[in-house]
C-alpha cells in the first residue's frame, strides 16, 4: 500500500507540473481567471491540511498518555529508561540545531515571496518572550487545549495523566486501554488521510506551477540537496558517537544494521525495519529484553532525521513567505518541536504533522505545509532512513553501558537467539514484552 501511495503521489506531481504549466501558458500571469483556477485547485490541498490538524490533539493526548503509563516502575525500567531519555534528548537538540543552522545557511526559501492565504499581520514575536513562553505551556483547560490545537499545553497535561494512570496502577488501566485504543484509531483516520495525499499533491503542485511558472522546480532541487546534505552530516555524527562508545565494534555495527536501513529507506517507514533491526541487534550482541524497550522507545522519542526535517522545513517556510524569524524565536520554535514530536512515531508523514502544530502555534502559514507535499516522500525516506540508524545506535549505547553487551552472534548461525538465550544477561524484573 506504501509503495501503491508513493507510486500515485509521483503521478500526482508530474501532472500537476503538467497542469500547472499548461494553466501558466494559458493565462497572463496577472489574468484574475488564473487566481480564481489556481484557488479552487489549492481547495485540495487546503481540505487535506484540515484533516491533518484534526488528529492533532487525541493523537498527541493518546500517545504520551500511554507511553508514560506503559513505562512501569521497575528500577532497572527507569534506569534503562533514564539514559535511554538522556540520549535521546540530547540527539534530538542537535538534530534540530542542525537542521536550524543548515536552513539559516543555505536560504533555501529565500525569494520565493509567496503570500498567505489568509492576512497574517505582524507576526507576534514581541509576545515570544521567556514569561509568555512559560505561562503559554500550562492549560487552564485540557479541552480549551485540545479546541486549539494547542500542542504544548496538551502534552502538559498528557504527562500529568500518564505520571498520574502510571501511579494508581490496575484501577487506571480502562483509561490506558482507551488511550490505547484512540492512538490505534488516529492511526487508521491518518491512514484514511493519507490516501487523498496525492490529491493535494496535484492542487499544489498545479496551483503554484500555474501562477509562478516551471522556475519554481528549482526550488525543490535546492531544498532536496541541501536537506540530503544535512542527512549525511547527521549520519556521520551518530556514526562518530557510536565509534566512541563501541569502540571497533561499532564497525560491526554498522554492517548488521545496514540492511534494516536500506529497508527504510526504501519504503520511507521506519517501522518497516523493526523486525529486522531486532534480529540483527540480536546478532549483535544486544539482549532483547533490552532492545524490547529502548529500540521501541526509540521510535517514538528518537526519531532524528524527523527532528532535523522539522526545524529546516518550518524554518523554510518562513523564509518563503517572507517573515522573519529572530534567533530568539527560532529558538523557541525549536524548543515547541523538540516537545512537540515526542510520541507520534508509526504515523504516516509524522512530520507534516509536527510541522502543522508548530506553525500553527506560531502563527505562521499552515498552508505552507503545500509546499512540502510534492517532495515529502522523496525527503520521508532520508530521514526515516537516518533515524533507524539513530535509533540502532542508541540502544547499543544504552546497552554498553550498562555493562550487558553480549558476544557477537556468528553471522552464520541459522537461528537468532531467543528471548530465554538472553533472559539470564537480560533485565530481572523489566516489565517490557520480551516477544516485541
Amino acid at each position: 500500500m506504501a509503495k501503491r501511495l508513493t507510486y500515485f503521489i509521483l503521478i500526482a506531481l508530474v501532472a500537476g507540473i503538467v497542469v500547472g504549466y499548461g494553466l501558466h501558458q494559458a493565462f497572463d500571469a496577472k489574468d484574475p481567471a488564473l487566481a480564481t483556477i489556481a484557488d479552487l485547485l489549492k481547495l485540495l490541498p487546503d481540505v487535506f491540511l484540515r484533516l491533518i490538524k484534526m488528529i492533532i490533539a487525541p493523537l498527541i493526548m493518546a500517545t504520551i498518555v500511554t507511553g508514560i503509563a506503559g513505562m512501569g516502575d521497575s528500577t532497572a525500567l527507569g534506569r534503562i529508561g533514564g539514559k535511554a531519555l538522556i540520549w535521546f534528548v540530547s540527539s534530538s537538540l542537535v538534530s534540530l540545531l542542525l537542521g536550524m543552522v543548515l536552513v539559516n545557511l543555505f536560504q533555501p526559501g529565500a525569494g520565493l515571496a509567496l503570500t498567505p492565504a489568509t492576512g497574517l499581520g505582524d507576526l507576534a514575536t514581541s509576545q515570544l518572550t521567556f514569561r509568555h513562553f512559560i505561562i503559554e505551556i500550562f492549560p487552564t483547560s485540557a479541552l480549551d487545549a485540545m479546541a486549539q490545537n494547542n500542542v504544548l499545553q496538551l502534552l502538559v497535561f498528557s504527562v500529568f495523566a500518564g505520571v498520574g494512570l502510571s501511579a494508581i496502577g490496575e484501577k487506571g488501566r480502562i483509561i490506558v486501554d482507551f488511550a490505547d485504543a484512540v492512538v490505534a484509531l488516529m492511526l487508521q483516520i491518518t491512514g484514511y488521510v493519507m490516501a487523498v495525499s496525492p490529491l493535494a499533491v496535484f492542487g499544489a503542485m498545479a496551483a503554484i506551477v500555474g501562477v509562478k511558472g516551471l522556475g519554481i522546480l528549482a526550488t525543490y532541487g535546492v531544498l532536496v540537496t541541501e536537506f540530503y546534505g544535512g542527512l549525511i552530516l547527521l549520519c556521520l555524527l551518530t556514526l562518530g558517537a557510536g565509534a566512541l562508545f563501541l569502540g571497533k565494534r561499532a564497525f560491526t555495527l554498522f554492517r548488521y544494521i545496514r540492511e534494516p536501513v536500506l529497508i527504510s529507506f526504501s519504503t520511507a517507514s521506519s517501522e518497516a525495519s523493526l523486525p529486522k533491526m531486532f534480529e540483527q541487534l540480536d546478532r549483535f550482541g544486544v539482549p532483547r529484553r533490552v532492545s524490547g524497550f529502548v529500540l521501541p522507545l526509540g521510535y517514538a522519542f528518537n526519531l532524528t532525521g524527523s527532528m532535523m526535517y522539522a526545524s529546516f522545513a518550518s524554518i523554510f517556510i518562513a523564509q518563503a513567505y517572507g517573515i522573519h524569524l529572530p534567533i530568539s524565536t527560532q529558538l523557541l520554535m525549536l524548543l515547541t518541536l523538540m516537545v512537540s514530536s515526542k510520541g507520534i512515531a508509526g504515523v504516516p508523514r509524522a512530520s507534516l504533522v509536527v510541522i502543522a502544530a508548530t506553525l500553527n502555534q506560531f502563527h505562521l502559514p499552515v498552508e505552507g505545509i503545500a509546499l512540502l507535499l510534492a517532495v515529502d516522500t522523496f525527503l520521508d525516506m532520508g530521514r526515516s532512513a537516518t533515524s533507524v540508524l539513530g535509533n540502532a545506535v542508541a540502544t547499543a549505547i544504552v546497552t554498553k553501558t550498562e555493562g550487558m553487551l553480549q558476544p557477537l552472534l556468528d553471522p552464520e548461525a541459522e537461528h537468532a537467539p531467543t528471548p530465554h538465550d538472553t533472559a539470564e544477561h537480560g533485565l530481572h524484573g523489566l516489565n517490557v514484552d520480551p516477544n516485541k
